[in-house]
């Protein structure tokens, strides 16, 4: 079987990952990369083996070989991009959000229908946890019975300080939200996807706890520490916090919180769905284990295990229980899901596929923006209203 050739635009932090996980897939060779930094993309190109390297993305959207390409640019061009590589037939496999707004997204969606035979997916990896499809499986068989509630967090540390800064504050590079739509939006994901029900309206409080912040005069990667002497004070226009009220679509009610301010926090996900007879907890830093609570009985601690997976979740879950499997892994299972989609002939929008489609990110934006029209206006709002 030939590999399908994958071309990455943009090497940043994400797009270190991304290669990564395509050289653990065996039916891909990544063939060419692409960034404005032409040296670093050179750089990562010598260091993972990249035989071509352009300056620009359209040569390498151009390139005739390249038959799938990876969208890792800022939130700002995302729409620039992926609408080139669309036209160009390509399959597209973009970061999120995908778009600085909903307009914007709802534009690649349209530009989709005119090329049918394009595959595009989106980066939400956590959907794509052995456990979490797991627990997607049983929510659906009626294990824990009438969804009631869904509640849990997003926390992170990394831009706790005055000092901190990334692109992702400004709001010409990241739209209108920037908590909520960067991390916020991986959380809501997982909600939908393990309960298979759509958020259907939204109750926020959003706070900016850091109006002001200090940049720096040089580019800082993402997550890095910032030790740079030469800053200027900034206004800042993008939330740190969010705590939201939900409501979904099959009754069940919610709330989370997601916060880039919580000390100690690196990754923190957790998120829980509790039901008529049962619930389930998960935490992405101990995402092998899943804690099943019971009413009438112990509770349990649920150890991924291909053996025992719910439905067909055990093609996400590879290594042997016990040998502990986490976000490279979620990543991999992503792009094995997006290309194995591909491989197999399906067609958007005919076929059903386990990663995130341009229509799901299109639907998370809307949500984001919901957000943050009810932190403003301080009253509950209804998804696209």
């Amino acid at each position: 079987m030939s590999k399908i050739k994958v071309g990455i635009i943009g090497t940043g932090y994400i797009g270190d990952s991304h290669i990564e996980a395509i050289g653990r897939i065996g039916r891909l060779e990544l063939a060419a990369i692409a960034d404005v930094n032409y040296e670093l993309a050179k750089k990562k190109a010598d260091a993972f083996g990249v035989e071509k390297v352009y300056k620009n993305i359209d040569e390498l959207i151009n390139d005739e070989d390249i038959q799938s390409i990876h969208d890792c640019t800022p939130t700002n061009l995302h729409l620039e991009v992926n609408e080139k590589i669309i036209k160009a037939g390509k399959h597209v496999f973009s970061e999120k959000p995908l778009g600085k707004t909903s307009a914007e997204s709802a534009k690649m969606i349209e530009l989709l229908k005119n090329h049918p035979g394009v595959v595009a997916g989106v980066n939400f990896c956590y959907r794509m946890n052995g456990l979490i499809q797991d627990a997607k499986h049983r929510v659906r068989s009626g294990e824990i019975g009438k969804l009631y509630l869904i509640h849990g967090l997003y926390l992170q540390d990394w831009l706790l300080y005055e000092t901190d800064y990334n692109w992702r504050i400004e709001p010409e590079y990241t739209g209108v939200s920037r908590c909520v739509g960067d991390i916020g939006s991986h959380w809501m994901d997982l909600a939908q996807v393990i309960s298979g029900s759509k958020i259907t309206e939204v109750c926020a409080n959003t706070v900016i706890a850091l109006p002001i912040r200090k940049k720096p005069a040089g580019q800082v990667e993402t997550f890095s520490v910032n030790k740079n002497q030469d800053y200027r004070e900034v206004k800042v226009a993008t939330e740190d916090y969010a705590g939201v009220l939900l409501k979904f679509d099959n009754g069940a009610s919610g709330v989370f919180q997601c916060s880039e301010i919580s000390a100690g926090r690196k990754c923190f996900i957790d998120i829980e769905v509790d039901g008529s007879k049962a619930s389930f907890q998960w935490n992405q830093q101990t995402s092998d284990q899943m804690w099943k609570g019971n009413r009438d009985s112990n509770n349990e601690q649920v150890m991924r295990n291909p053996n025992l997976a719910a439905g067909d979740s055990r093609k996400y879950s590879h290594l042997a229980a016990g040998h502990p499997e986490g976000w490279n892994d979620a990543f991999k299972n992503n792009l094995d899901a997006f290309y194995g989609y591909i491989l197999d002939g399906k067609k958007m929008g005919k076929d059903p596929c386990d990663f995130a489609t341009f229509e799901d990110a299109h639907y998370l934006m809307l949500l984001t923006e919901a957000i943050i029209k009810s932190g403003k206006e301080r009253r509950w709002v209804r998804v696209n209203e």
